[in-house]
């Protein structure tokens, strides 16, 4: 892969927790909040979810929640994925860097 042509770095912070089944699927979009019925749409998509993950059994996922402002004081959270198995970290909240590197297409 070629080198960066430009390289950002922030501070962030992080809160490690647990949550249940499948994350990704068991959200609200922004076009969820669109419209009521989008919105009914959503709730409808996530109840039906709700119950698949009930018939499944219990299943555990470990998450960061990391937040941090960005170069224009913008406030950003992004959410990491750890999967089954929690971090080898001492604490629940932690810092964390957060890199950015631009390339050019090729």
């Amino acid at each position: 892969m070629n080198q960066p042509t430009h390289k950002v770095e922030f501070e962030a912070k992080a809160k490690i927790g647990e949550v249940m089944g499948n994350l990704a699927s068991i959200q609200l979009k922004p076009e969820d909040l669109s419209s009521p019925i989008a919105f009914q749409m959503a709730i409808s998509r996530i109840y039906s979810e709700l119950m698949d993950m009930m018939n499944r059994g219990p299943s555990k996922h470990y998450v960061a929640e990391v937040r941090f402002n960005d170069s224009m004081g913008n406030p950003v959270a992004i959410g990491v994925d750890f999967g089954d198995k929690i971090p080898p970290l001492s604490k629940q909240e932690v810092k964390v860097k957060v890199i950015l590197e631009f390339y050019d297409e090729d």
